[in-house]
This record gives C-alpha cells, sequence and structure tokens, in this order.
C-alpha cells in the first residue's frame, strides 16, 4: 500500500486528484498540508491580520480534503515532505514552487507526482531529475491529455494514412480572463500562458512530430503590465518535414482544438487537451465531400496518470521514459523561450 500526501489543499487536487485516487485499492491517503506562514507567498502590503487570515482559509479548505477521504492536516509542507507517513507526494502548487518542495521531498526519498509545468526552468527541472534518478524514485509530469483515449484513437487514424500523407496539424488552446489574484498573473508564481496553455500545445506537438521536433519560429505577447505573457504561437517541424503550428492564450475565447490535415482527408477534434472525466469526444473525419463523426467513450485522464505513475514507482524501466519525458519537455519550453519574438500592447 502507497501512502499519498498532498502538498496545498488546491481546486484541482479536490476537484480531480483526490477522486481519481479514491479508485484506487493501491493507495492510502495519508494527508494534506497546509502552508507554514515561512512557505506561503503573501502579495505586497499583506498585514499580520491578513495573512493570519489567508492561512486560516487554507486550513478551511483542508478540512474538506479531511472530512471527505479521511488522513489529516499537516502543519506546513516541509514537515509533510519529511513525513515518515508518506511514500509519495502530489504537488499542485504555482510552478514557481514545484523545484523547492518537489527536491525537499525527493531528498527525503518520496516518490513525486507534479502538476505540469515540472519547473519553469530547464536546470531545475534537471536538477528534480538527476535526484530522482540518484535515488531511483517516480518523478512524473502531470500532463494527464496524453492518457486519454482519444489521442490514442488519433494515432491510429494517422498511422492507419486514411487522412493520407499528413501535410499539417493545428493545435489551439485558450481560456477566458481569470480573476486577478490567479497565480497565472502572477510572474514570481511561474505565471505565463506559455507554462500553462503553452505547455500543453508544446507536449502535444511533441507527441506528434516525434523526437526530433524542434522549434522553428516563435511569439510572445503581452498586453498589460503583469510582466508576463498572455498569448503566443509557434511553428515546430520534425526530420521529415512535418510541420504543428500551435496558437495558445490565457484572456482568449475558449478554444481546445487539433486539426489534422492530410493528402487525402483532415481530421478535427475540441477539447484535445483537457476533457474531463465523463465527456464523450466526438472525432469528426472529412475525405471529399463525405463526412464521418465518431463518438468515442469517455475516459478518466486523472486516473490514468496516477496508473502511469504507479508503473514510474514499480518499473525502472518506465521511470526512465518518464525522466526522458520531463526533460525533453523542459528543453521545448527552453528552445521556445529562446526563439521568441516578444511583443507588447500595454
Amino acid at each position: 500500500m502507497i501512502r499519498f500526501g498532498v502538498i496545498c489543499p488546491s481546486e484541482i487536487a479536490l476537484r480531480r486528484f483526490m477522486p481519481a485516487l479514491a479508485k484506487r485499492k493501491d493507495f492510502t491517503f495519508t494527508g494534506i498540508a497546509v502552508p507554514a506562514c515561512d512557505e506561503f507567498i503573501f502579495g505586497k502590503n499583506v498585514s499580520k491580520a491578513e495573512k493570519a487570515s489567508i492561512l486560516h482559509n487554507e486550513t478551511i479548505k483542508a478540512e474538506v480534503f479531511t472530512d471527505k477521504y479521511g488522513g489529516k492536516i499537516f502543519s506546513g509542507y516541509k514537515s509533510i515532505a519529511e513525513s515518515n507517513e508518506i511514500d509519495a507526494l502530489y504537488i499542485p502548487l504555482p510552478p514557481a514552487l514545484h523545484h523547492k518542495w518537489a527536491k525537499h521531498a525527493l531528498i527525503n526519498r518520496k516518490h513525486v507526482l507534479l502538476e505540469k509545468p515540472a519547473t519553469p526552468e530547464l536546470a531545475q527541472t534537471q536538477e528534480l531529475i538527476r535526484i530522482a534518478q540518484k535515488h531511483s524514485l517516480a518523478l512524473h509530469e502531470n500532463y494527464m491529455f496524453v492518457f486519454h483515449n482519444q489521442v490514442e484513437y488519433i494515432n491510429t487514424v494517422i498511422k492507419s494514412e486514411e487522412l493520407g500523407d499528413i501535410r499539417l496539424y493545428r493545435i489551439s488552446f485558450g481560456f477566458p480572463k481569470r480573476s486577478a489574484n490567479d497565480f497565472r498573473y502572477i510572474k514570481e508564481l511561474g505565471g505565463g500562458a506559455l507554462y500553462d496553455a503553452g505547455g500543453y500545445t508544446l507536449k502535444y506537438a511533441s507527441v506528434l512530430l516525434g523526437e526530433s521536433a524542434k522549434i522553428t519560429s516563435a511569439n510572445l505577447n503581452y498586453t498589460d503590465n503583469s510582466g508576463v505573457d498572455i498569448y503566443g504561437s509557434a511553428t515546430m517541424v520534425n526530420d521529415f518535414g512535418t510541420a504543428v503550428q500551435i496558437a495558445f492564450g490565457m484572456d482568449n475565447n475558449y478554444r481546445c482544438d487539433l486539426e489534422v490535415w492530410g493528402s487525402t482527408g483532415m481530421l478535427t477534434t475540441g477539447r484535445i487537451l483537457t476533457a474531463p472525466e465523463g465527456f464523450t469526444p466526438e472525432i469528426t473525419i472529412k475525405k471529399g465531400n463525405n463526412e464521418e463523426h465518431v463518438i468515442l467513450p469517455s475516459d478518466d485522464t486523472f486516473a490514468n496518470s496516477i496508473e502511469f505513475f504507479i508503473d514510474c514507482i514499480n518499473s525502472q524501466n518506465t521511470r526512465d521514459n518518464s525522466y526522458n519525458e520531463i526533460n525533453r519537455q523542459a528543453l521545448l519550453v527552453n528552445d521556445f523561450l529562446s526563439a521568441a519574438h516578444k511583443y507588447s500592447r500595454c
């Protein structure tokens, strides 16, 4: 039985992670950590009373977890990362905090399931990989969509040559503006469209193009004084000249689409990157004047991602594959930043 802990009572942990974990017979939920005062990043000019109120609210949110799923509340991220009651840790903190607490957990011999991105910096991500390798620990970056059955179905269609020779892929992912205090708009917390929506599009582009995928052009756009990028785009190609065009953004009309343009047909679908449990994907395939709609069964990507994490814990080969995928994604994000032309509309 693997004893699981969670750092931070985040919305995604409550809404997606805990229900998926509860289905497992080989995991037990040990508890959730709330931050100590020196572990929480407060905004500027926050009074002592306001800090106390914020921390109290974190405890209230954590009680929702323990009331529903059992376990206990750990006082401090450090305490849960060092606890001998924990074998594995799920970390859904803002990206800028991933490195510190994942490193602390790995050093204390905990397997780590990290929300994406692993970290905002290539060197930090590679350090986590080295520590995990040294101690034979699982390290998994939670891009859940790759485990959805629609991705497997699309791969099968492409490989079957039903669409002919693939001319171009297009991936678009953007969502409406969120509240001003959302970490995505705070540079110090690892905010920005690239690390959030952009990471998804880069990840899927690399899946479609394979190991030789590289960025040939990139743009990042800034529209306010927050200091974070709001939307962007890029072109990627592989050694065969197959291209993917990606576009992403945070303050956008919602879109989460894939288009596969082949010499004899075209495939399109929505919710390719964010299909929730219970959602039934619809794939449209057009060939000439004929149009086919394929309804796929729903899937639970978080449960599938946890299944992969179990394999990482139990299998050296799966751990190595995970390390390689995390490193590959970090390199792509780093290459994007190096290639990006930056534009501001402030």
